[in-house]
């Protein structure tokens, strides 16, 4: 499965927890195996001890029905598609539109066997992503957050090995804080606080990025983002031969330009 994008036949990659939609303050962890996911819901204070960095941006810019249209059926926009990059709008319409658009991300999102997938993948961008820890309809719990943020994170840091629906089969590892704490709001526009730990903070995480217009890649390390340039540099090749325009970026420009540990761009 894919969280932003894993796919569903990795072992040992990300599966995600559902947030419980009738409270307002958790934590979450979890044990994964080969073949199923044991959660542990416990309501306790979490211990996070990293203020979020500062200087990451703000979404001022409020999303205006036009900029919430779409054509069903979505498609996955892969890399380096310059929508992954540009500024994601908030969002203050929690309409039969919106509602729509959440049950067509996640259509896409089991068709291409993803368990969680943002907004600006399907070439929206708005923050909005939704997830499903099972990836499969009617199975496990669909989660919805609209306009998060990230209050506080942890000091700790843990690698692990992640994927994007937006780079097909390109998997490697991305060091990342093993808990946050955050704000949303749910479908209806409810406010709510959320702590996270272990994998559904991973996920988090990885989809946050997205809405930040940050792409996995750009959390590696030179010597683990080098095996995988030459996917990456095919990815970019196949960008230009669809559209017959030049990559909007290229890996090899990159160099020495990883995003810092924490949350928002450099």
């Amino acid at each position: 499965m894919a969280v932003g994008s894993l796919p569903v036949h990795a072992p040992q990659r990300f599966q995600a927890l559902p947030f419980p939609q009738t409270r307002r303050d958790y934590t979450f962890s979890c044990f994964i195996g080969s073949s199923s996911v044991v959660s542990l819901w416990k309501h306790h204070s979490m211990a996070v001890c990293s203020q979020a960095k500062r200087g990451w941006p703000k979404v001022d810019e409020v999303a205006s029905s036009s900029d919430l249209n779409f054509e069903a059926p979505l498609r996955i926009v892969e890399y380096p598609d310059p929508l992954l990059r540009a500024r994601n709008k908030r969002i203050d319409r929690f309409d039969e539109n919106l509602k729509k658009l959440v049950d067509e991300m996640f259509d896409i999102m089991y068709k291409t066997d993803g368990i969680g997938l943002s907004a600006p993948q399907v070439g929206i961008n708005v923050q909005l992503m939704v997830f499903n820890p099972v990836g499969e309809r009617g199975g496990g719990e669909e989660i919805v957050l609209v306009n998060p943020r990230v209050s506080k994170y942890a000091k700790k840091m843990v690698l692990f090995n992640e994927g994007c629906l937006s780079f097909p089969g390109i998997y490697a590892d991305v060091e990342r804080p093993q808990s946050v704490k955050i704000d949303a709001r749910d479908i209806g526009g409810a406010r709510y606080t959320v702590n996270l730990s272990g994998l559904p903070a991973r996920i988090f995480q990885h989809e946050y990025d997205h809405l930040q217009g940050v792409l996995f890649f750009d959390r590696m390390t030179e010597e683990v983002l080098d095996s995988i340039r030459g996917q990456l540099k095919a990815l970019e090749k196949k960008y230009e031969d669809k559209t017959g325009r030049p990559s909007p970026e290229r890996v090899e420009a990159r160099k020495g330009k990883r995003v810092a540990s924490g949350f928002g761009k450099p």
